[in-house]
C-alpha cells in the first residue's frame, strides 16, 4: 500500500472516531395501548412523580399512565368538553383546554373535582394549546376563535388578544429565553409574538406564501423553529435579524410534519405524519443536518404533540392509533456551549 493511501485511510479513521456516533443512532420508541378505544389520546405532560398525563380528545377524559407499572387511570370530564391539550403544575393540579366547551379547566387529582375558567368572549370558542410562563400563569392559543390568551392562575382572570390576520388559526405556542411567548399561525404564513407587559401583538410573515407553520420549538439561542405542515419544511426564524432559513424534510413536500419538540442539547425532534407509519426524526441545529429516524411502531395515524423530559432523555407523545408513546433519545457527544 502506498504512503498516500495509508494517509488517506488514517484520515478516514480519525474522522470516523471524531464523529458523534451516539447522536447518529435513531431513537428507540415504545408505546402503551390506552385501554379506552378510539378516544384519540394526545398531548402528554409529565408531573413531578414521572407520571404521564394526557387527554382523550374524543372520549372527554383526562388520563394518566404510570410508566413503571403500565397502569392507567381515567378522570371523567363533562360530555362535550373535547379536551385538546393539558399541562400539570408544581402543586399537582392538571390544567386542560376544553376545546369544544370554551373553557380552561383545572383538575384536582386528589378528588377528581374540576374548576372551570370560561372564556370572556364568546368568539373564543376553542382553547387549544396551553403553556406555563415563568410565574406559573398559563398562555394559550384559540385556533378557530383567532386569539392568543393568558390565564392568571392566582385570580382566574382570562385576557385575550385578537390576532389581526383573519382566520390565522393560532396553533403551537412556546416561550423564548426572555419569557416572551411565540405562536405559529397555521392558517397563514406567519409567526406571532405578544409582549407580556403590554399585550401588543406583532406578526412576522415567512418568505413563502404557501407555508403553514403548525408547531414550534425554541432553542437556547432564542431561535424559533417551526414545522411547515403544508410544504414539508423545517424552518428557523431569528427574531433578532428576522432571517428565515428552511430545510426540506427527508419525507419530502408531503411529509406533513406535525408534533415537534426540542431537547436540552438543542436538537429538534419532529414527526412526519404524511405517511404510515409516522416517522420520528431529529435535526442537529448546530451541524444543520437531519438525524436518523424511527418509524412509530403502531403506525401513529397522526402524532400531534409531544414533550421532552430531561430526567430520562425521552420524548412523550400520543397517537391516533390509541397509544401513548415514548422515544428514548440517543446520547449527544457534546453539550450545548
Amino acid at each position: 500500500m502506498t504512503r498516500s493511501a495509508c494517509a488517506a485511510l488514517a484520515l478516514l479513521g480519525a474522522l470516523a472516531a471524531a464523529a458523534p456516533v451516539a447522536a447518529q443512532q435513531p431513537p428507540t420508541l415504545r408505546e402503551w395501548t390506552v385501554p379506552w378505544d378510539r378516544t384519540r389520546p394526545r398531548d402528554p405532560y409529565l408531573d413531578r412523580q414521572g407520571r404521564v398525563w394526557f387527554v382523550g380528545q374524543q372520549g372527554d377524559y383526562v388520563g394518566v399512565l404510570d410508566p413503571g407499572t403500565g397502569e392507567f387511570r381515567r378522570y371523567e370530564l363533562a360530555p362535550g368538553t373535547g379536551p385538546h391539550n393539558l399541562i400539570a403544575d408544581s402543586a399537582g393540579f392538571v390544567w386542560y383546554a376544553g376545546n369544544t366547551a370554551a373553557h380552561i379547566g383545572r383538575l384536582d387529582p386528589r378528588d377528581g373535582s374540576i374548576t372551570r375558567y370560561p372564556m370572556p368572549d364568546s368568539a373564543a370558542r376553542d382553547p387549544h394549546t396551553l403553556v406555563f410562563d415563568r410565574r406559573g400563569d398559563i398562555w394559550f392559543t384559540v385556533q378557530g376563535g383567532n386569539f392568543i390568551g393568558k390565564l392568571t392562575v392566582a385570580t382566574g382572570e382570562v385576557r385575550l388578544v385578537r390576532v389581526p390576520t383573519p382566520r390565522a388559526r393560532p396553533y403551537g405556542i412556546g416561550f423564548d429565553p426572555s419569557g416572551r411567548p411565540w405562536v405559529v399561525l397555521f392558517g397563514t404564513n406567519k409567526i406571532a409574538t405578544v409582549d407580556p407587559a403590554t399585550f401588543e401583538l406583532t406578526e412576522y410573515p415567512l418568505p413563502r406564501a404557501a407555508a403553514r407553520p403548525r408547531r414550534l420549538a425554541i432553542t437556547s439561542d432564542g431561535a424559533i423553529w417551526y414545522a411547515d405542515y403544508a410544504g414539508g419544511m423545517l424552518g428557523r426564524f431569528d427574531p433578532r435579524t428576522q432571517r428565515v432559513e428552511e430545510w426540506p424534510l427527508p419525507g419530502g413536500p408531503t411529509s406533513r410534519p406535525y408534533a415537534m419538540a426540542v431537547d436540552d442539547q438543542d436538537r429538534i425532534w419532529v414527526v412526519e405524519t404524511g405517511a404510515q407509519p409516522n416517522r420520528f426524526l431529529g435535526f442537529d441545529t448546530r451541524a444543520r443536518r437531519f438525524l436518523p429516524g424511527s418509524d412509530v411502531p403502531s403506525g401513529g395515524g397522526s402524532v400531534r404533540h409531544m414533550v421532552f423530559d430531561p430526567r430520562g432523555q425521552v420524548i412523550w407523545f400520543g397517537s391516533d392509533a390509541n397509544t401513548i408513546g415514548r422515544a428514548q433519545l440517543p446520547r449527544a457527544t457534546t453539550a450545548v456551549p
